[in-house]
């Protein structure tokens, strides 16, 4: 139990050392943009305000794509929905600074407009999150079906909606429903505001946190993320409510420590989309080099072996010989025979580690049938090619069965066939063919030999 309890303790630590460090610095950084850029703060905010939408777009489509990547990652997609409702929030909020885009200064701004938009943002994207842990704690339940997905879907999409339509309605779009947060004469925020629902969101934001927290004990980078996007976003507001109106720095530094804190979380999440392209790289050669070699020995195997034999016989044109050697362990039914098919698989990777270790890097040596092997030797003459069989021939024959280290039942010997290609006239299969023929050459010799075709 204590060794369970340790691993999540640990991340815990980590967790919350990164948010402290990342917090301060970002709020460094923030405080010192803005209190250094005082002139351009106002025309500021509407700006960060569009890079922030474009960020949260940005992450939405990363969602979506990840969910249609692997479907029973559900809960990704109140986490889409979030960023995708966010982004469109945004429009409303640009929509109360009508005159920034000209450059000239905010002559009319409706902020009691901007922090309604705020809070409904903030009540979508808390409960959002809070719903995307559920159903990240239920992920391994008989739940993923076109049914239950389809409903979730509309469930959350209609959430979604409901609070841009709310936000839209409560702000200066529809007078029947009205809420004050901010006195657009003076800028004070509310007693509402200040005390009320500004307190409310820091509670939901927390109750968010410690879900990510408690369901998924921070397992992967991802939840680090969602746990660091909670943390900032409970910092920002208590930046944003500890002053008493919406005209001081702190409106604009809430608002850029909010872009920079979304722009570190998709730096994250690339990191986390290298991490998933790196493990599926390392597992497509795992199954490449899986489906080029023999099981038993990890020798290149049959249709490996011809294949690179084909893309090489160019060279031959090129006046660069390429020897084959096709070899047969000698007798070796008999070994099966007598001593069963496990000590015969021990005899079949002896004489593989003997073909590998006698080769250069850029041979081939392959398992080409049950005891029969063959080495393409690229750039090799005849001579060398047969001083090279002659040297695997006496390895393995030389093997004494009875040492203590010894791998084999009893002693060993193999016979081995060689021939070079010099004419591209000759084709991949007649090379193989006369190499296969010199290796019987050598058994009708009485085995133990290597023969040269000619």
């Amino acid at each position: 139990m204590l060794m369970k309890l340790k691993f999540p303790l640990q991340r815990f630590l980590v967790y919350f050392t990164i948010c402290i460090m990342g917090i301060i610095i970002l709020d460094h950084f923030s405080t010192a943009i803005i209190h250094r850029t005082p002139t351009i703060a106002p025309l500021l905010f509407p700006i960060l305000t569009m890079f922030l939408m474009v960020f949260h777009t940005m992450i939405a489509a990363f969602m979506v794509m990840k969910y249609s990547c692997d479907k029973h990652r559900l809960y990704l997609t109140p986490i889409a929905l979030a960023f995708a409702g966010s982004a469109l929030l945004m429009l409303g909020t640009l929509n109360s600074f009508p005159d920034w885009f000209m450059c000239t200064g905010l002559t009319k701004v409706n902020y009691n407009d901007t922090l309604i938009f705020y809070f409904f943002r903030n009540i979508m994207m808390a409960f959002l999150f809070i719903f995307a842990v559920i159903l990240y704690a239920f992920k391994k339940r008989q739940m993923h079906t076109i049914k239950i997905h389809t409903i979730i879907l509309v469930g959350i999409i209609i959430f979604t909606a409901a609070m841009l339509l709310l936000s839209w309605l409560y702000s200066s779009h529809y007078e029947a429903l009205r809420i004050d947060f901010v006195d657009n004469n003076t800028y004070q925020f509310t007693q509402l505001w200040g005390e009320r629902l500004g307190w409310g969101l820091v509670a939901l934001w927390v109750i968010a946190l410690l879900s990510i927290l408690i369901v998924t004990q921070l397992n992967n980078i991802f939840w680090y993320s969602g746990a660091f996007f909670c943390a900032c976003y409970i910092f920002t507001l208590i930046v944003l409510m500890s002053s008493g109106h919406s005209a001081g720095y702190t409106w604009y530094e809430a608002r850029l420590f909010e872009t920079i804190s979304t722009l570190f979380l998709i730096l994250v999440l690339l990191c986390d989309v290298f991490t998933l392209y790196r493990q599926s790289n390392t597992k497509y050669i795992h199954s490449y080099q899986n489906s080029i070699r023999d099981p038993l020995t990890q020798l290149f195997n049959r249709s490996y072996f011809y294949d690179t034999f084909t893309s090489l016989m160019p060279k031959v044109a090129s006046g660069q010989p390429i020897s084959v050697i096709v070899s047969d362990l000698d007798h070796f039914k008999r070994i099966n025979d007598k001593y069963g098919h496990l000590q015969g698989d021990k005899v079949i990777q002896f004489v593989s580690k003997v073909l590998q270790d006698s080769v250069r890097q850029n041979d081939i040596a392959a398992r080409i049938g049950g005891e029969e092997f063959a080495l393409l030797l690229v750039g090799a003459s005849s001579s060398v090619a047969e001083g090279i069989a002659e040297r695997i021939r006496l390895a393995i024959a030389n093997q004494d069965a009875q040492s203590s280290n010894s791998q084999l039942p009893e002693s060993i010997t193999i016979s081995m066939g060689v021939f070079t290609a010099t004419d591209v006239s000759v084709n991949v299969e007649e090379c193989v063919r006369r190499a296969d023929e010199a290796m019987y050459r050598a058994k009708a010799a009485g085995r133990n030999r290597v023969v040269i075709w000619e």
